[in-house]
């Protein structure tokens, strides 16, 4: 018998898949079209496939240049904040002390701050610790930003594993800091996993922090090339979609990689009791 609500979901999943997938494959089938063609039929597929306009982006030093700097930016950024957000959600989870709820809620209060509200104070402290223009004025930001959404979930997660446990670890004499390297981070990979998928995907395609922080163009993200580029080409529509293309390639390979250990981060717990 066949099932309605099987084929309505399915419907659903399409029709959201397809608001996403059509303007992806637009914009990697424009890289190849030329731009009287991209203006006749920007979603069709090309009459003719034309691969030098890829070529010039591979081949620009430029490129390569923005593509490693966002790379640095965002590997640095996953790190701080992975790590950073493991310990202390480790500490709200297993460590009991005074105040550790409120000074939970607290941390939680970075959800509700709006980042562009911070633009102008942020600007001014990473100026006056000489950060302009260097990697760690939007990697430092970003991470603070970041921690309050990954202390949240890690908290969650590691609140899930059982007691017995760290007892009988600790019983064997292994501490807190032990404890938390040998054990919680071992069972915590599929969290670790959801946290820097989220935290390198938002990193590689933020443009608003790098456009303030960074004004020498040797340090230019890729957000930054393409508008730089956009500018460089000004009626080439082609050769900007080429060069968009290949930047958002790594966060795209990166997120499919990481898809199944999203999903077990966001649904299950590392250890069942």
């Amino acid at each position: 018998m066949y099932d309605w609500k099987d084929a309505g979901r399915i419907s659903v999943l399409l029709f959201v898949s397809s608001l996403i997938l059509i303007p992806l494959a637009a914009t990697v089938l424009g890289g190849f079209k030329t731009s009287g063609e991209l203006r006749v039929s920007p979603f069709g597929i090309p009459d003719q496939w034309h691969m030098e306009f890829y070529g010039e982006i591979f081949a620009d030093a430029n490129f390569w240049r923005y593509l490693w700097n966002s790379l640095l930016i965002s590997l640095l950024t996953v790190f701080l904040t992975v790590f950073m957000g493991a310990m202390a959600a480790y500490a709200f989870a297993q460590v009991r002390f005074f105040g550790s709820e409120f000074l939970f809620s607290y941390m939680l209060l970075g959800l509700m701050f709006p980042f562009a509200a911070a633009i102008m104070p942020l600007f001014l402290t990473v100026r006056d610790l000489g950060l302009l223009d260097t990697p760690w004025g939007v990697v430092l930001p970003q991470v603070a930003f970041g921690l309050a959404f990954s202390i949240m979930f890690f908290r969650t997660f590691f609140s899930q594993m059982p007691e017995e446990l760290f007892e009988a670890a600790r019983v064997d004499g292994c501490g807190y800091i032990k404890f938390f390297f040998l054990f919680t981070l071992p069972l915590s990979t599929p969290i670790l996993a959801t946290i820097a998928t989220f935290v390198f995907v938002q990193s590689w395609n933020n443009y608003l922090l790098p456009l303030i922080m960074l004004n020498d163009r040797a340090g230019y993200t890729w957000t930054l090339g393409a508008m730089d580029y956009r500018g460089e080409y000004t009626a080439e529509w082609n050769r900007t979609l080429a060069f968009v293309s290949a930047t958002l390639a790594p966060a795209v390979v990166f997120f499919l990689a990481a898809q199944k250990y999203i999903v077990a981060g966001l649904t299950g717990g590392a250890v069942k009791g």
